[in-house]
């Protein structure tokens, strides 16, 4: 996942990385927002240019880490801790939906929030002096963290408890450097994230670069096997995906080289790298971080199973969030009638559409599997209202057999969209 810096020349690379490199995700910060107009448009025309749907992040906690807010044409929201002072059920999901609507409406499918972080030294430069943590309780944590990720599950939109495993006892700012918690965290500190696990969490966890020298004595938690996947993945459970904190925050980038945190991450069980800029040595990032874990591939450093469980659980991700087919984007049913006959089918369906409007464009309609992957993509010129079709041969694409199961069927015009499902039995 990567940003980028707008009117910059990487921002037409971020393009060619998401066409040609398979980009997984895009993080929008607060200088890529300017007004909900503006944004919808830009996260079409990112989501447009994927052959493989994206994740669409940014950070909107509430109060002073708020992406979208009054100065972009939103609203001020209230901080973590007032929230968790208050403590009321009723209050934090008003608030916590109030922002999974703005996000849902611009077409911004993953937040990287809430702050699972328990509020142990309420003066810690990243977390308590900025009231990013609901409480120095970690039930109430747990409460509000819960109470907040499910508004933004009904809207479809991922979340990120972070950050694992708790950044609120620490006296330093993983922003600017090394920080270490070694004599200031507590096992209390992962309840939260448990408690959570523990009820079916659907969302991502993000990594902290945290050093504890009790967990790991060479690496903070992002670059840390011991840690994610001892504790995260096998004390407690969690399967699901794991994205990392920034990579280029003080912490990684001044105390590991760039191949190094790389590796290290992907060693540790992070399944997302996430950059806020698309550029290092002014060259493309996400090229740099694809030849790095080639190179590792063919050296044995890593194996490919690795990168396919990653692979795995992001798509199922993906899939299971509804990113695939683009949800977030306005329907026009009272355009068009879609279906797909026979359903279920074997070896070939038709889908076809009716066309109510006197249209003359160029009609795109692509399969995808359940998992969001493109299978195929077909072009049609519509000629005025009427009927059209397009015949789906699973025995015929480019020579490649096609496997049994549930495939989504896309019709985009103008970049409006509409979808349906069909199964193919053989």
């Amino acid at each position: 996942m990567a940003g980028f810096i707008p009117g910059s020349e990487f921002e037409d690379t971020l393009y060619y990385d998401i066409q040609h490199r398979n980009l997984g995700g895009v993080i929008l910060m607060a200088y890529n927002l300017n007004d909900p107009t503006q944004i919808a448009d830009l996260t079409a025309s990112l989501q447009d240019s994927a052959s493989t749907p994206l994740f669409i992040a940014t950070d909107q906690e509430g109060g002073v880490v708020a992406r979208l807010d009054e100065r972009n044409g939103y609203a001020l929201t209230k901080k973590a801790l007032t929230l968790g002072s208050i403590n009321n059920e009723d209050t934090t999901r008003a608030q916590a939906a109030l922002m999974a609507q703005w996000l849902h409406d611009a077409g911004i499918n993953t937040n990287l929030a809430p702050v699972a972080d328990v509020n142990v030294n309420p003066t810690s430069p990243a977390i308590g002096y900025y009231g990013r943590s609901f409480s120095a309780d970690p039930f109430i944590v747990s409460d509000h963290i819960a109470w907040f990720s499910d508004e933004f599950y009904k809207q479809n939109i991922v979340t990120a408890l972070k950050h694992f495993p708790g950044h609120g006892s620490a006296i330093g700012d993983s922003h600017d450097g090394f920080t270490d918690i070694t004599n200031t965290w507590s096992r209390s500190e992962l309840i939260p994230f448990d408690e959570l696990i523990r009820s079916s969490y659907k969302g991502m966890v993000m990594t902290g670069h945290l050093y504890n020298a009790n967990l790991d004595t060479l690496y903070p938690a992002t670059l840390s096997k011991p840690t994610i996947t001892g504790i995260l993945r096998d004390s407690l459970g969690f399967q699901g995906v794991i994205i990392s904190d920034a990579m280029g925050m003080g912490a990684i980038n001044n105390n590991y080289s760039f191949i190094e945190s790389v590796v290290q991450a992907i060693h540790a069980s992070v399944d997302i790298l996430l950059y806020t800029n698309n550029e290092k040595y002014e060259k493309s990032i996400v090229k740099q971080i694809v030849r790095v874990v080639s190179t590792a591939i063919d050296s044995g450093v890593i194996s490919e199973a690795r990168i396919d469980e990653s692979f795995d659980r992001i798509m199922a991700l993906k899939s299971a969030t509804h990113t695939a087919v683009a949800l977030s984007r306005p329907w026009i049913a009272d355009t068009f009638e879609l279906r797909a006959y026979p359903n279920p089918f074997n070896p070939s369906t038709t889908i076809s559409f009716h066309l109510d409007q006197d249209l003359r464009e160029i009609i795109e309609v692509s399969i995808y599997s359940i998992i969001g992957q493109l299978v195929q993509r077909n072009f049609i010129q519509t000629n005025g209202t009427g009927d059209y079709a397009v015949l789906w041969d699973a025995r015929d694409l480019n020579g490649k057999q096609v496997s049994s199961g549930t495939y989504i069927y896309v019709l985009n015009i103008d970049n409006r969209f509409l979808s349906g499902k069909m199964t193919l039995l053989k």
